[in-house]
């Protein structure tokens, strides 16, 4: 698995090659692949880390992780407002963070503020030959 399916949705599928340069998506989002490396010790996992920058009332589209997908998900700047299956909707702010458990619905993902950008790091632990990480949420 390579990072270039990692993000087959923020939204809509978006497959990005970790040679082209951050992808910016229609609604005010901008997704860039910072790190992937096989887990050496766990046989058949891969670590994905991307940087996820919204713009003031930058938004994800709704989308579904795949099984075999454990994402960390860590706030750098601002704010970021979430809501993971049928959970509420929260507000993490810099510094705070949350978990999606694998095959999770991610139905909202998008900057708390209407003036101000923000940021997000998500970490993932994937299976290394899943094709799609994210996918349209239907």
């Amino acid at each position: 698995m390579t990072i270039r399916s990692v993000i087959a949705a923020t939204g809509a599928a978006i497959a990005i090659a970790i040679a082209m340069p951050a992808a910016a998506h229609d609604l005010g989002e901008t997704v860039t692949p910072h790190f992937e490396k096989a887990i050496p010790n766990i046989s058949g996992k891969t670590l994905s880390a991307l940087i996820v920058d919204y713009q003031p009332g930058g938004a994800s589209l709704p989308h579904d992780h795949a099984k075999s997908a454990f994402i960390f998900a860590y706030v750098l700047s601002g704010e970021i407002e979430s809501k993971v299956n049928d959970g509420p909707t929260e507000t993490f702010r810099a510094g705070e963070s949350w978990y999606e458990a694998p095959g999770s619905a991610h139905l909202v993902s998008r900057n708390a503020s209407k003036t101000k950008p923000a940021k997000l790091l998500a970490v993932i632990v994937h299976d290394s030959g899943e094709k799609d990480i994210t996918t349209p949420h239907e």
